[in-house]
């Protein structure tokens, strides 16, 4: 799948945030990073449904201590996420609210299924209250997969189109081609461009079975996001962080995920008018198993004379499911921001796979 543009007006990326299991805002997780402090922490008895009994949480993060009792009495955990991080980047300078919401702000939210945990739990009361209504009708938003992106809308009067796209750990690349196409159609101005994830016991259990009961990655958590726009016009200021010179994505139909990714990053470089001995970082997804090991492979196959930096944020955060590839970007920009002198005309490739067989490549440009 090509979602390449033409010409040279590329969108680009000017600021960003993340709520990680660094801590909330963009400082911490750059913080978390630079020092590469491992995130993975010991779970209650009621939670420790994972392999090992650990996982990588948003530390002392719930929804009313991060925003407040309005609006927040039934709110769930992956659309407290969300809004909180999508307020951390409209707080983080007052060109960020401007220029992100309003009339012609978007958002494109990647997730997985939205909160596996609410589902399951509004299913459960269905069964076990003494009638199959006796539910909480305040919860049932919760259970729908564009809750988080609806919520944040809501909170930010984002009044542009609103999306929420479903892939996996390759969500946060869909949502990123996705922004793409929605400029380039002049459907909106500015497009804040995120995935989430939450941990819950729901999410470990399915994880767990998934899997067979593999050893895997601890699980993470999370939401990060990127405020995405056009070029500025001759003479407008605009603090470009990143260039978005390509988005690829596929899916490995047989089986063959190495050999998919390696084909989808080389066709995402081609497009981008990029020579692999001009990548300088390289932030992988990191998923667990087979296909963790296939993207090893193909990063290597492709890349690997490029001799670039393996930043491996899952390494610290566990594993982040569907915000995984929004964290990778984070990721990259904070590399770049670490580099003496700036780093202009330095490469940054983002690359995942899912089990599901998807599997994706983005390349940016780096300021």
């Amino acid at each position: 799948m090509t979602t390449t543009l033409t010409g040279t007006r590329r969108p680009v990326i000017t600021a960003w945030s993340a709520v990680s299991p660094f801590g909330v805002g963009r400082d911490a997780f750059a913080q978390g990073l630079r020092e590469r402090r491992t995130t993975h922490t010991a779970l209650a008895p009621e939670l420790a449904q994972t392999s090992d009994g650990t996982a990588s949480i948003v530390p002392d993060f719930d929804a009313r201590s991060a925003l407040g009792k309005k609006g927040t009495r039934s709110m769930d955990r992956v659309t407290a996420l969300a809004v909180t991080a999508v307020g951390a980047l409209l707080d983080d300078g007052d060109r960020n609210r401007t220029v992100g919401t309003g009339d012609r702000a978007a958002l494109a939210l990647g997730t997985t299924t939205g909160s596996a945990q609410s589902m399951m739990d509004f299913t459960r009361d269905s069964l076990t209250g003494q009638e199959p209504f006796f539910v909480d009708p305040a919860k049932f938003p919760n259970t729908v997969m564009n809750c988080a992106a609806g919520q944040c809308a809501i909170w930010y009067q984002l009044k542009g189109p609103n999306a929420t796209i479903a892939g996996g750990r390759v969500a946060g690349l869909h949502a990123l081609s996705y922004s793409r196409r929605l400029l380039a159609a002049g459907r909106a101005r500015t497009v804040l461009t995120g995935a989430a994830e939450e941990f819950s016991s729901a999410r470990a259990w399915l994880e767990h079975h998934a899997t067979g009961g593999a050893a895997a990655s601890p699980l993470g958590e999370g939401c990060a996001v990127l405020l995405v726009e056009p070029p500025a016009a001759d003479g407008e200021e605009q603090p470009v962080l990143a260039e978005i010179l390509a988005v690829e994505l596929g899916v490995a139909l047989d089986g063959d995920v190495q050999g998919v990714l390696a084909r989808t990053v080389r066709r995402a470089l081609k497009n981008a008018g990029v020579e692999v001995a001009q990548v300088s970082a390289v932030a992988r997804s990191g998923a667990p198993g087979a296909e963790g090991e296939a993207e090893i492979a193909a990063v290597q196959e492709v890349l690997g004379a490029a001799g670039a930096v393996d930043l491996a944020p899952a390494e610290l955060i566990g594993d982040t499911g569907a915000a995984a590839a929004a964290f990778q970007a984070a990721a990259l920009l904070v590399h770049a921001a670490d580099q003496p002198g700036g780093a202009a005309g330095e490469i940054g490739v983002i690359t995942s796979v899912d089990r599901a067989g998807s599997v994706g490549c983005a390349v940016l440009g780096l300021r």
